[in-house]
């Protein structure tokens, strides 16, 4: 490597061995176009090692590198690496955010585009203005000359003078964004300069343009062109549309681009989420209301396929709540299952039943023409002052859910799912008369009677009203309302098109095994693999699987159960020189043992709490106890160096909650991939005894479980000097377990090298070897703690 080139974009004195045979590895397989999967445990120098060939191999290919992550202090570091890097050798990079947080006026996206195209459009008229101002000043003194062409000349552009003078007039009353002017008016090379004179993050590119009036993410956009490198956020290269303007703006077409994933273990989860589309019955309800305002030979077709949606979508929730389900809804979404193995789903076949007319098709695509034009006289309204704010067209938005619906909730891999919840407040969050108009007036009462008579015959006729409203029981209003959502479950079909198209890719993490699993939920084909286990000297931790008992979901009210959990979390507190992780399969757990734990000073990380705070008074500590869960936001992308945690302990397998959706990934992986259809799971604590291998519980569930755990493990030990505990307190991380019970045993699931570190241990015996361990370490501050206490 000591001719090699892409050294130059190491900026400090010299790669670690492991890392140097990385970047040379991965610089071969970027020349090759190849992907590469690229696991690295803590201590790797994953970042530099990934950047380091990409910056070398798009400078000798003209590409541009991306390196994104959906960890806001990974972005940091990704910043403070390239301007390392930029300290040393020339490189124009820029860290990209969305427009939401960088917005100085606070607006959405319709309504930002549509102010743009106003401000330009102003822009433009005021430069013809200048223009012809001048030009009738050069004719005004050829005309005094004598030369009559130049006074009929001027005649003519005198009046279109005064057309453009109409033209600005009518700016007056509408809206422009005054900052984006700045940027079309004002000189923006200072801006450039700064921006380029080091890697700025958004917020210092937001207070630079604020401070002198200018829009910093449109200046950012300008500015993007022709960069080596961009720090972004996952949803720049995950989410179709907008990676389609991202690249526009970068001035690249895909098979110019080196895409790295950080935290790549993490895509398969976002893509679903990016695949995702969902339609509230309030968004249903708004769409009727519009189109009962508007006069257009289309609204009735329009009207007719909407409200059977909207019929079909209440009748199935309504159908499907018992009354206790109904009273124990609160405002959080609850899922009801309506896809059917051997017909299409509850939704669809309530549709077709609902539905009367010449033929849904020919009803939406009539829905679909109306909402496009109705969306573009909304913009044209905005843009031209008529209306304060950019109206959305609901219309739209329900064709075209409704349009993917019917086309796509019958494939393999989609799953259609509907949920219901309270609304926050004490009624409808829309006017009760939205609908009222069309339904009853334009649509014929053969419509109505139809919708009526249906709703009449459900008990207590709970449906929502042909007013929007949603009827009452007992005498009060009725706050539920539903949704229907498209859920992608095999992510790799928004994944294997993205990678398909780049150049090539680097996907990192600590947890990236098993490759061929990533391979297969992500698309992936042929990749470049290389996984670098622990850095960090072997006799500075140490990994404990406590032989306990087995925490199945079916034992977590068990007393003895209990009881044991308890002390072993007390012996690991009171042995431990500093502080002590404890991470539980869910919040209600951490609670549990949070209640029931004595021992150092206990904090409590809840659901829907920011935990920032939390996080900073537990590691200003040095006695404290803090107890989360795996799949909280501490789990994973937060370090804990130092004396911030020494002990961290992952109570029982804490495998995700199986629900319906769950199922369908399940299903979806195993007929993808090659195992059973479906099996039921019960417990949720594993396939159960004589099960077969399932490769959909082990795609779906088993991976992703061990690989937070394996996270969860590496939120200590962050640097050579460091030291600590990391404890696995379920007899089904133990040896025996995989001989005794191997349908539940998951130590096999663990990198072999992983596997090799565990040591079991007794849960009596655990505080003896934590005081060897620390004691040889000379970790204690005084005298150690006595195990007999």
């Amino acid at each position: 490597m000591s001719d090699s080139t892409p050294l130059r974009y190491f900026p400090y004195e010299a790669p670690y061995s492991h890392q140097r045979e990385a970047i040379e590895r991965i610089h071969g397989a970027l020349a090759d176009g190849s992907d590469i999967l690229f696991e690295g445990a803590t201590g790797t120098g994953k970042t530099l090692a990934a950047l380091t060939p990409a910056l070398d191999h798009a400078r000798a290919e003209d590409k541009t590198v991306l390196i994104t992550t959906n960890v806001h202090q990974q972005m940091r570091q990704f910043r403070r690496e390239a301007s390392a890097i930029a300290e040393t050798e020339a490189l124009r990079a820029v860290v990209f955010q969305g427009k939401a947080s960088m917005c100085h006026i606070d607006v959405g996206y319709e309504e930002c585009r549509a102010l743009r195209e106003t401000t330009r459009d102003l822009v433009e008229a005021e430069g013809d203005l200048a223009e012809l101002e001048e030009r009738q000043r050069e004719l005004l003194k050829a005309s005094q000359a004598g030369d009559d062409e130049a006074t009929s000349a001027r005649a003519s552009v005198l009046d279109e003078l005064e057309a453009v003078e109409d033209d600005l007039a009518e700016f007056a009353d509408r809206a422009t964004c005054d900052h984006y002017y700045r940027n079309l008016t004002a000189d923006t090379s200072d801006f450039f300069a700064w921006l380029y004179e080091d890697v700025r993050t958004p917020s210092e590119i937001y207070d630079f343009a604020e401070e002198r009036g200018f829009c910093g993410y449109e200046l950012l956009k300008e500015g993007v062109e022709g960069v080596d490198l961009v720090v972004c956020n996952y949803h720049h290269l995950l989410d179709p549309a907008i990676r389609e303007q991202f690249f526009r703006w970068l001035g690249r077409d895909p098979e110019d681009v080196i895409a790295i994933f950080d935290e790549a273990h993490n895509v398969e989860s976002a893509a679903r989420d990016h695949a995702r589309r969902t339609l509230t019955e309030t968004t249903v309800t708004q769409a009727l209301g519009e189109l009962a305002s508007v006069d257009d030979p289309r609204t009735e077709a329009a009207a007719n396929v909407v409200t059977a949606f909207r019929e079909a979508l209440v009748e199935t929730y309504e159908s499907a709540l018992s009354r206790p389900e109904r009273a124990a809804l609160d405002e959080e979404w609850e899922d009801i299952a309506i896809d059917h193995d051997d017909r299409r789903d509850a939704v669809t076949l309530a549709f077709l039943q609902a539905y009367t007319g010449p033929g849904y098709d020919a009803d939406l695509e009539r829905a679909l023409a109306l909402g496009r034009d109705l969306d573009s006289t909304y913009e044209q309204a905005y843009q031209n002052g008529e209306t304060t704010e950019r109206e959305e067209c609901q219309t739209l938005q329900v064709a075209t859910f409704l349009e993917s619906w019917l086309a796509e909730s019958n494939d393999r891999g989609t799953y259609p799912v509907i949920s219901v919840r309270r609304r926050d407040g004490s009624g409808p969050d829309v006017p009760a008369s939205l609908a009222a108009d069309f339904d009853e007036g334009r649509a014929g009462s053969e419509r109505g009677d139809l919708s009526d008579d249906r709703a009449s015959e459900r008990a207590g006729d709970r449906s929502p009203g042909r007013d929007g409203s949603t009827g009452s029981r007992d005498g009060k209003p009725d706050d539920i309302y539903g949704r229907a959502e498209l859920y992608t479950c095999i992510p790799e079909q928004v994944t294997r098109p993205l990678f398909e198209e780049l150049s090539a890719s680097v996907l990192m993490s600590a947890t990236l095994r098993p490759f061929e699993v990533t391979e297969d939920v992500l698309g992936l084909e042929d990749s470049e693999t290389m996984a670098y286990g622990q850095q960090f000297p072997a006799e500075r931790r140490r990994t404990f699987a406590v032989d306990g008992p087995a925490l199945f979901a079916s034992k977590r009210e068990d007393r003895a159960v209990q009881e044991t959990i308890t002390e072993t979390l007390e012996d690991a507190i009171r042995m431990t020189p500093g502080n002590t992780l404890c991470f539980f399969p869910s919040y209600a757990e951490a609670a549990r043992y949070h209640g029931r734990v004595d021992g150092g000073t206990r904090y409590l990380d809840e659901p829907g709490t920011g935990a920032r705070d939390l996080r900073e008074q537990f590691t200003s500590d040095d006695d404290g106890v803090l107890f989360t869960s795996l799949w909280g936001t501490l789990g994973e992308g937060v370090s804990y160096d130092g004396d911030d945690c020494r002990t961290v302990v992952v109570v029982g397998v804490p495998y995700p909650h199986l629900d319906e959706r769950m199922e369908a990934v399940q299903g979806a992986y195993a007929a993808a991939f090659g195992g059973d259809e479906r099996q039921p799971r019960g417990s949720g604590d594993g396939p159960g005894a004589g099960a077969s291998e399932d490769i959909g519980w082990r795609y779906a569930v088993e991976i992703p479980t061990v690989r937070k755990t394996r996270q969860a493990l590496g939120r200590v030990i962050r640097s050579p000097e460091d030291f600590g505990v990391r404890i696995l307190l379920d007899a089904r991380y133990t040896e025996r377990a995989s001989v005794e019970m191997p349908d539940y045993a998951v130590r096999g699931t663990f990198p072999p090298e992983e596997r090799a570190e565990l040591v079991d241990v007794d849960p009596e015996k655990l505080q003896y070897a934590m005081l060897n361990f620390y004691g040889d370490l000379d970790a204690y501050d005084g005298n150690a703690p006595d195990p007999r206490e």
